[in-house]
């Protein structure tokens, strides 16, 4: 039968403030509050709040027939708590319909999967538990930033024990294949693969309130027909896109979720279900392996990196930043560990790209890349100077990593001696449980035959004799 996975992206970018030259090393605040509130509150009245209230309206209106999947990052949760706790609310409510898959990606929505393999394994593990303390259901299929994918990618996030992950249906890597089966990761089998059909999500997220494109207005049973007329034999459709295009990137004045609204009943008159990525990779087997020597994703043409790493500018600010990630990785400051999850950021790199894409692309306080890359560097420059702070910069990096060496196997010979421990813990009280049953049996009385009561008998006297 032939199913539609629906998966929606919740992330915000963190405003960097105007940081000049001479602030570093006497500022070390780097955000504009007051534009990361509005942005942060705009979105939710114009786009989170009403979407999510559809989605959850479906969901209950349909029974356990729809179901949709949401990834949030670790940075977009901070602020909506924040700012906007009427989103978390509503989360909260979705997961309750039992028709929500919350997967999982970078905490920081960084590119920290193309610099380095620690920093993305701990930024995923802390995504993961804060998914399963919000939400109760430890995540199974990894979504990264932008859909983002390689095979050496693949093979991290299988080894992480991920079932599933998703990614672009991008035509350089399919070649002839179709994007409507599943596939798995080539160094990694075990790691199945779904790739997103960009016309379909495109089709909802770019161009539905479009009055010059062709297929101007679409409604839900035009759209399901096009699904349904597919081959036969293609069974899974991804349509991904983030939650922000209902209602900000298409206005709700276009009836965006009206038509949403409309397509469980249109698709179910089609014989076509709606499932989550873990229902599919579960349920479906790989047709094939998925070759990506090249990491690609969802933006751009190209579906490339081109968009965060394609200039001097780009790399410069990148390599830059992930020269001091062995020494973020050991420090325990707050401040700094937080300060790196908003500069990791791969909007930060975004607004530096030199590309003519010909889609306007909105800068923020910035004027040009050029503009954007000597803010950052400012930024960055006082980030590095604190962290040189805690960990100097004349320890060499061999002394460095035989520090790290030494943490790491530290690390897990505790964790190794805290599972004996509580592996005789729990070994312990079983035996004074057993103990104590034993002891309670001891000091109950033996069960005794109820004593008849002698029947009192006068004595026998002369008098009686006679």
């Amino acid at each position: 039968m032939r199913t539609i996975c629906l998966y929606f992206e919740i992330h915000q970018i963190i405003h960097l403030k105007r940081y000049r030259f001479f602030d570093i090393g006497t500022d070390h605040y780097y955000y504009d509050d007051y534009a990361n509130e509005t942005g942060m509150n705009e979105v939710a009245e114009r786009s989170y709040i009403p979407a999510l209230n559809t989605l959850i309206e479906m969901a209950k209106k349909s029974e356990g027939a729809f179901k949709v999947a949401l990834s949030i990052s670790g940075v977009a949760l901070e602020q909506l708590e924040i700012h906007a706790p009427a989103v978390i609310d509503l989360l909260h409510q979705l997961n309750d319909t039992g028709c929500c898959e919350f997967l999982c990606e970078p905490y920081s929505h960084g590119l920290s999967s193309l610099a380095n393999e620690d920093c993305f394994r701990e930024e995923v593990l802390r995504q993961r538990d804060k998914m399963k303390q919000m939400f109760g259901k430890e995540p199974k299929v990894f979504r990264n930033s932008s859909l983002i994918y390689s095979d050496e990618i693949g093979g991290m996030v299988a080894s992480m024990g991920f079932k599933g992950m998703l990614t672009e249906g991008a035509k350089p890597v399919l070649g002839w294949k179709s994007p409507h089966y599943v596939y798995h990761c080539n160094q990694a089998p075990s790691l199945k693969l779904l790739l997103r059909d960009f016309k379909l999500s495109d089709d909802i997220s770019l161009r539905f309130s479009n009055s010059e494109w062709a297929e101007y207005p679409l409604f839900a049973d035009k759209y399901i027909s096009w699904i349904d007329a597919l081959p036969q034999e293609e069974q899974v459709i991804n349509i991904f896109m983030e939650l922000a295009a209902l209602g900000m990137a298409q206005p709700l004045s276009s009836n965006i979720l009206e038509f949403l609204k409309a397509l469980p009943e249109c698709a179910k008159a089609k014989g076509i279900t709606f499932s989550t990525p873990t229902e599919i990779v579960t349920k479906l087997k790989s047709v094939s392996q998925l070759d990506v020597p090249y990491p690609m994703s969802w933006v751009d043409e190209e579906r490339d990196t081109s968009s965060w790493l394609g200039n001097i500018l780009q790399r410069e600010a990148f390599n830059k930043l992930y020269s001091v990630a062995e020494r973020v990785h050991l420090c325990d400051d707050r401040r700094i560990k937080q300060d790196w999850d908003y500069l990791q950021a791969s909007n930060n790199f975004r607004f530096m790209t030199t590309k003519n894409t010909g889609i306007w692309l909105n800068r923020g306080i910035y004027d040009s890349p050029y503009d954007a890359f000597t803010n950052y560097m400012n930024i960055l420059g006082d980030f590095i100077k604190r962290v040189d702070s805690l960990y100097p910069i004349d320890v060499d990096n061999e002394e460095l990593n035989s520090l790290l060496t030494t943490i790491k196997n530290q690390g897990e010979e505790i964790a190794d001696l805290q599972k004996e421990v509580a592996k005789w813990q729990n070994k312990a009280e079983k035996e004074a449980v057993k103990a104590a049953k034993m002891v309670a049996a001891k000091k109950e009385p033996a069960t005794k035959k109820p004593v008849k009561k002698a029947t009192t008998r006068p004595k026998k006297t002369a008098k009686n004799e006679e």
